[in-house]
């Protein structure tokens, strides 16, 4: 009973779309969230920031030790440390207490990822394997698009705590089903690289820490100026420690591959752009346009609708067009809806924002799928699951150090209170520097994919 595909695939797909939604849906959530717990921008920030930060910095992490301990075993643990994290923060009544236990559930949500991700590929082989992951991305899409929707929902149904009570409960549901799941682990598994995984993770949190709380202590308090000295402290500490580590965390050596390059920063960038968008654009719509959480949630689905249906899209141009080319485009696509956006208005309808929210949606759609498939492909077979991690690593960070950035000069342009005046000011030049910042990786990108291209010819 414990091979049957079947069960795998469910139990997987439903943890798979918990954990995005998880972070998205947040988003609807944070208004409600500081007004009940009366606490500050900063400090409602961490509620996204805390999450996203323990998942990135502890994914590989969490792969070692699925590899060490066996991977159904890892998925359990994770799973019951998210599911209990959400659940003791339904009941929070602290905002340190609800960031605390969000930053765990976001170790859990690692934990839980990274093991579902290798005992899919245990258990389907060959076109199954395939169709199989390709539901797989489907599904965290899925997750990250309707997100919002799900959590405004959720939240004019019951309150803004079901928004983070129904992923915990859908955790423990598939926590009921790992008895059933085979249980794997490769030969000669590798140590846990805790001193990589230490000073990476510390680098992160003390870069996310001061830029959230730079606007509220002040650009020159000495504990943000500490944090952001130690930053690059930390980072040559980890880089030290990958170099002398047999089997390191971060392969440094896969940066000498432009093409690999190029691919790890056009992932980074679109979801550079789209993420806080997903975080800060529902407080726009319900504080500035005065649209219900609902109403918030519908409207993003322009933004988010595409990363869901077009994915096989952007496969199928790949046979009249180089993937390359798909992804430079979809980047350039993406810049130019971010561009687009700065029409955004306290007095703008959902129709003006129809055009480049579905840019963007579009341009990450398309190049979704291709990123994960072009980064593995791009790399030696033996190492094609550290290419991976790596991808996915630079993902989480990218948008969780965005995600900060912005919440920064929101804070900074709305007094710490994400409403006008300040409110559309601030998005708008946000929205400029992100498009600035997608040209840019275009160019970039054409360069590095163009040198990998001649290195393999």
């Amino acid at each position: 009973m414990r091979n049957h595909p079947a069960i795998v695939l469910v139990a997987v797909l439903l943890s798979t779309l918990a954990l995005p939604v998880s972070l998205t849906g947040a988003a609807v959530a944070l208004p409600d969230i500081g007004r009940e717990l009366d606490a500050g921008l900063a400090a409602v920030q961490w509620v996204i920031n805390g999450y996203n930060a323990t998942f990135a910095s502890f994914m590989l992490a969490a792969g070692a030790l699925a590899d060490l301990f066996g991977r159904r075993r890892v998925f359990a643990i994770g799973l019951a440390i998210f599911a209990g994290g959400g659940l003791f923060a339904v009941v929070a009544d602290d905002i340190l207490l609800f960031n605390a236990l969000r930053a765990v559930a976001g170790v859990g949500a690692a934990a839980a990822a990274t093991s579902a991700a290798a005992i899919l590929a245990g258990t389907f082989h060959g076109a199954a394997r395939t169709r199989a992951f390709s539901a797989f991305g489907t599904t965290i899409g899925a997750g990250l698009a309707f997100g919002p929707s799900i959590s405004g929902l959720l939240i004019e149904l019951f309150d803004w705590r079901a928004v983070f009570a129904v992923p915990a409960i859908a955790a423990l549901l598939v926590l009921a089903l790992v008895p059933l799941l085979p249980e794997s682990r490769p030969s000669g598994a590798g140590r846990v690289d805790w001193p990589g995984t230490v000073s990476f993770t510390a680098a992160l949190l003390l870069l996310i820490f001061g830029f959230v709380q730079g606007p509220e202590f002040g650009w020159a308090d000495p504990r943000i100026v500490g944090a952001f000295v130690a930053v690059p402290v930390l980072l040559v500490i980890f880089v030290r420690v990958q170099r002398r580590r047999a089997d390191p965390m971060f392969d440094l050596s896969l940066l000498a591959n432009p093409q690999f390059v190029g691919i790890c920063l056009a992932a980074a960038t679109i979801v550079a752009v789209l993420v806080p968008l997903l975080v800060y654009l529902p407080s726009y719509l319900t504080t500035v346009l005065g649209l219900t959480p609902g109403a918030a949630g519908a409207t993003l689905l322009l933004l988010t609708a595409p990363t869901v249906v077009l994915p096989l899209l952007g496969g199928a141009l790949t046979r009249a067009v180089p993937a390359t080319l798909v992804i430079v485009v979809s980047v350039a696509v993406v810049a130019g809806g971010a561009a687009w956006a700065t029409v955004l208005g306290p007095q703008v309808g959902t129709a003006t924002l129809a055009g480049p929210l579905l840019s963007i949606g579009v341009g990450v759609g398309l190049s979704i799928g291709l990123l994960d498939a072009l980064a593995i492909g791009s790399v030696a077979p033996h190492r094609a699951a550290t290419g991976a991690g790596m991808i996915n690593t630079s993902r989480l960070a990218s948008e969780t150090i965005a995600i900060a950035v912005v919440g920064a000069v929101l804070a900074s342009t709305t007094a710490g209170r994400l409403a006008d005046p300040g409110f559309t000011d601030g998005l708008r030049t946000v929205l400029w520097s992100m498009a600035a910042v997608a040209t840019l990786a275009v160019a970039s990108t054409a360069v590095l994919l163009r040198r990998g291209y001649r290195g393999q010819s």
